[in-house]
């Protein structure tokens, strides 16, 4: 539901989104109700459905949002960056801390992955940051520094990696996400096969 918004009425929505985020992630989406949130915000459910038209609707824009956050977080950390390895790793240590920073939402989009209701919202996302990397990888293959290989079999990996490894370090264990982000692109490295004599310009 595309409405033109106030300062006012920007910041009330963004209220609601902060707290759904919250309640979705501490209690389940399937528990939480648009009363939750309304109430744990202090509105009436009537403004709630000003800005949205269904509690689904709100959480298909979270996941929308989350995931082009994610990707200007990339966007960034790259720009004017000319060496497509370099580039890799700065991605993957964007997505890493991305990730470290924004546990809420890294868990909300694995949940959403599994949930018939909002994959393919969640693949759309993920496809255009799988892209993203593939571009990167190519590039290398072509200049002789990445082994050739299936550039999006790994893209996927690396974005795979860099969950899972954020979900157990960071997550579960909090150690240093400036740690584990190294750690995540030094084995991508190695997966991609980007040994010392491949990276070398040629």
């Amino acid at each position: 539901m595309q409405r033109q918004l106030t300062q006012r009425g920007q910041e009330r929505k963004a209220q609601l989104v902060s707290f759904a985020i919250k309640a979705f992630a501490q209690n389940g989406y399937h528990t939480t109700s648009v009363a939750d949130i309304v109430d744990g915000v202090g509105v009436g459910k009537g403004v709630f459905y000003w800005y949205f038209s269904s509690k689904e609707e709100l959480f298909i824009e979270i996941l929308r949002t989350s995931q082009r956050d994610m990707r200007r977080r990339q966007q960034r950390e790259i720009r004017g960056v000319e060496d497509p390895l370099d580039r890799i790793d700065l991605g993957i240590r964007a997505a890493v801390l991305w990730f470290a920073e924004n546990d809420d939402l890294r868990r909300l989009l694995e949940f959403a992955r599994n949930e018939s209701t909002f994959a393919s919202a969640v693949h759309h996302g993920q496809k255009v940051l799988v892209e993203d990397a593939r571009t990167h990888i190519e590039e290398g293959i072509k200049e002789g520094r990445i082994p050739p290989r299936d550039p999006e079999a790994l893209a996927l990996a690396m974005l795979a990696v860099a969950n899972q490894l954020t979900q157990v370090y960071i997550s579960e264990r909090n150690e240093d996400p400036e740690v584990v982000a190294d750690t995540v692109a030094e084995f991508c490295r190695g997966g991609l096969g980007m040994s010392p004599e491949f990276r070398q310009r040629p």
